[in-house]
């Protein structure tokens, strides 16, 4: 266990220096590229060799190594808090219907829009996805879901009659924190001096159609409905110790994109990516148990047998 703890923190650090380091090349960088070249070559001609491999190589495996990191670090995550069943019941239909949803819609421009990857993400599967994108899904939907259901199922549990559909709200709770990480992401990665993919038709959000929203809604919905089925009737709630990692990756990624929509002068988006997503998940981690859903039952029962009889029947 303790060597798994390791490993999670290394790949949850390692997550967050290559998203420095991205934040870096893109808005300092990129933009100055030919003044740091020419001052490196008159302090040594090695140097401004040196200095554009590098930039080359961030450029390209930069990107792939942030997510690899990210992923890695959820899923070990989860596989020492959730075990392997839960993880697998989660990243199997993450993985592949967020994959089929992204193929179908840079082939079809169903059901997010008309669209295609660029490069600097890494290997495309047919030629048009890059094998990090599904992977960027499960660990950022992961991250988002675990904070629904134990902000919302936490509570139900001591609540008879609202068990259901407080799964039902912590799914569509759990797409809508997903999908607002995208309200900020989108329009600033597909228009940065290095773009990693573009709008084959422009929408009128900021170049996205709202139909792009619509889409990871609907698939971030679909895969989470599908894993809460997996996980059965009685789904592990994280306490909020548990939830740190999760709430620092959903934190950092949207930090991210924050800084890099306000780099380009696009508030909005930020504005509604707070308002729907960061402050909503940090309400859900406050809200989590602070220990687990077992011991919060036991605390309950426990309050509920110190009552009198006579309260119990008023």
């Amino acid at each position: 266990m303790k060597h798994l703890i390791t490993a999670e923190r290394f790949c949850l650090v390692a997550h967050f220096v290559t998203m420095v380091f991205g934040l870096a090349g893109l808005l300092i960088v990129m933009p100055h590229l030919g003044s740091i070249l020419t001052l490196a070559a008159k302090i040594q001609p090695d140097l401004a060799v040196i200095i554009q491999q590098l930039f080359q190589w961030s450029m390209s495996g930069g990107g792939v190594a942030n997510i690899l990191f990210g992923a890695a670090a959820v899923a070990l995550h989860a596989y020492r808090t959730l075990g392997l069943g839960n993880i697998l019941g989660f990243m199997i239909p993450a993985v592949s219907l967020s994959l089929g949803s992204e193929l179908l819609g840079t082939s079809t421009g169903f059901p997010f829009g008309h669209y295609a990857y660029l490069n600097g993400l890494g290997y495309k599967v047919a030629g048009l996805v890059p094998f990090t994108i599904p992977l960027s899904w499960f660990y950022l939907g992961l991250s988002a879901y675990l904070l629904a259901v134990a902000g919302l199922n936490a509570q139900s549990s001591l609540r008879p009659g609202t068990y259901w559909s407080m799964r039902a709200a912590a799914i569509f709770l759990g797409a809508l924190l997903l999908t607002s990480w995208d309200f900020v992401l989108d329009p600033a990665m597909s228009q940065t001096a290095a773009p990693f993919w573009e709008w084959r038709q422009p929408g009128a959000f900021f170049g996205m159609p709202y139909q792009n929203f619509v889409g990871w809604l609907g698939t971030g919905a679909l895969f989470m409905a599908i894993a809460d089925l997996f996980w059965g009737k009685n789904p592990k709630v994280l306490s909020r110790s548990e939830l740190r990692l999760p709430l620092a990756i959903y934190v950092g990624n949207f930090a991210f994109a924050t800084v890099i929509s306000l780099a380009g002068g696009i508030a909005i988006p930020v504005v509604l990516g707070i308002v729907l997503g960061l402050a909503p998940a940090l309400l859900l981690w406050r809200q989590a148990p602070n220990g687990s859903l077992s011991e919060v039952k036991v605390e309950a029962e426990v309050e509920l047998e110190a009552l009198p009889l006579s309260a119990l029947h008023k």
